[in-house]
């Protein structure tokens, strides 16, 4: 489990099981542990090398033919940390390993297409832990509740989406996918911040405000995509979000956990590693030319 600080498995403790009822988590809570924000950042860092190590060896042995591979689909309202994740827990790990992809209002030409064609270019390769700053879930989250398509639409692309991901798990991608969960009362302080200081107006969106008007409309939008699409093979974790330190913290522990479900190893060596030993010796005598 890693460090101290948590007393129990925040993994199991934050994957959606059934029954589960997004009003009945709160926002602020700290599930899993009782330490501090102090201690938080601790754990963040002392988990690094357990993560990093597990990182490698998915990717040393795709080098060797194994298929496997992670993709971490973030969804949140906006304010809710997605950045800071991405910042804090995926700078961690050897960047030649990771991937990521930032889904924004799709283009002229994106809508041309059915609204998984610009996501599949966009799965890591064997080996690699994908990030998705925002996803196909967009497409019955905002697109639900400003209606953007209509109900039937919304309706098949459930489906859709059960099917991309079955087909991607068949694959070898471990599929994980995470909402982060603040309250409206923690957004509009986050909001405020970015108001506030002119270094960071750059991470305001006006539109942030009209969103917040339709809250219960989005937090019903979010109780029922992942009650269409929560599966075995394709878990959603809810993290409560109004600590940033714990958000963090809960994520990195859950693709830990994901990753180390994968067991990768080491592979072992195509060559006599013992005549290598001895080929590379008899080189330690050699010199430059003066």
């Amino acid at each position: 489990m890693g460090t101290q600080f948590w007393n129990d498995d925040v993994a199991q403790l934050l994957r959606v099981r059934e029954g589960f009822e997004l009003r009945g988590i709160d926002p602020a809570a700290t599930p899993g542990t009782a330490a501090t924000k102090k201690a938080g950042q601790t754990e963040l860092a002392a988990s690094a090398q357990e993560f990093r190590e597990l990182q490698e060896q998915l990717f040393a042995q795709s080098r060797v033919g194994a298929r496997e591979r992670v993709l971490v689909v973030l969804q949140a309202m906006d304010a809710a940390g997605k950045g800071g994740i991405v910042n804090h827990v995926f700078s961690q790990i050897e960047p030649y390993g990771l991937s990521l992809a930032a889904f924004k209002a799709p283009t002229e030409t994106e809508r041309a297409h059915d609204f998984l064609w610009r996501i599949e270019p966009r799965v890591p390769e064997p080996g690699v832990i994908g990030v998705f700053d925002r996803s196909h879930y967009e497409d019955v989250l905002i697109q639900r509740v400003r209606e953007f398509a209509p109900p039937a639409e919304i309706e098949r692309r459930y489906g859709a989406i059960a099917d991309f991901e079955q087909r991607l798990a068949d694959d070898g991608v471990r599929i994980v996918k995470i909402m982060l969960h603040v309250s409206p009362e923690e957004q509009a302080e986050r909001l405020a911040d970015r108001l506030a200081d002119p270094a960071k107006h750059w991470k305001y969106n006006p539109g942030d405000v009209d969103e917040r008007v339709l809250w219960d409309e989005y937090m019903s939008a979010f109780q029922i995509a992942i009650d269409r699409t929560h599966a075995a093979h394709a878990p959603w974790y809810v993290v409560p979000a109004n600590a940033k330190w714990y958000a963090r913290a809960a994520v990195q522990r859950i693709v830990i956990s994901e990753l180390a479900a994968l067991q990768p190893a080491w592979p072992a060596a195509d060559f006599d590693v013992v005549e290598e030993q001895a080929r590379l010796e008899a080189t330690r005598g050699l010199t430059w030319p003066s």
